[in-house]
């Protein structure tokens, strides 16, 4: 089960004309889609590689995650920092970041990430800057909340990763809170003078936002 918005072969051609990935990533992914309720919520392997790019293009040390699932994006991240680097991961949910916490104790580069549960509209607040990356794959409504808390504390020069922002193309006509959420996030976003940014086509839509 997958969230993308080109065909599956396309997607298909892509993974496999992309840098390969440690097995690690493979049996967590077939874990969260046997054992989760919402699997799709996984990140993939184009957008996991992208996310390891990222960070190590940006010569990350200290990244920040919000919404962390089972963990296949906080491995990619985690991945791509530069060595001593950090990756704080926030999420709620205790079952979900269960699986992911064994795959990370299994990860040769897993002792980078350091779990906080609890709400992460409090919990994001308590982080110190200066922060290198950011990365938010949580619940909708809270985006601009989130945004607004970390972007402060982004270094000039550091990256916001945002997913989910094309919400299988809901937001060309919104009908959901979910959905209006998103759009009124692009919107925030495109008004954002503190921030360049793209968004990207890949998966469910990627919105990539360097602090000026």
């Amino acid at each position: 089960m997958s969230l993308t918005l080109v065909p599956d072969d396309i997607e298909r051609y892509a993974v496999a004309h992309s840098t390969s990935m440690h097995p690690l990533y493979e049996r967590l992914k077939a874990e969260t889609l046997s054992s989760t309720d919402m699997p799709q919520m996984q990140v993939g392997p184009l957008e996991g590689r992208l996310l390891t790019l990222l960070t190590r293009l940006t010569g990350a040390r200290l990244a920040v995650e919000v919404g962390t699932f089972t963990g296949y994006s906080a491995l990619s991240i985690a991945q791509g920092l530069a060595d001593g680097g950090r990756l704080i991961t926030c999420d709620i949910n205790p079952v979900t970041t269960a699986i992911a916490q064994r795959y990370w104790n299994e990860a040769p580069w897993g002792g980078r990430i350091e779990l906080r549960l609890g709400d992460a509209t409090e919990t994001v607040a308590a982080i110190e800057g200066p922060i290198d990356l950011v990365f938010i794959d949580a619940d909708k409504a809270n985006y601009v909340t989130y945004w607004e808390t970390l972007l402060p504390k982004v270094r000039p020069g550091g990256l916001l990763v945002v997913d989910n922002v094309l919400w299988s193309g809901a937001v060309l006509d919104p009908q959901t809170d979910s959905a209006r959420a998103i759009a009124s996030f692009n919107s925030h976003v495109l008004n954002d003078d503190r921030v360049e940014h793209v968004m990207l086509t890949v998966r469910d839509g990627i919105t990539v936002a360097r602090k000026r």
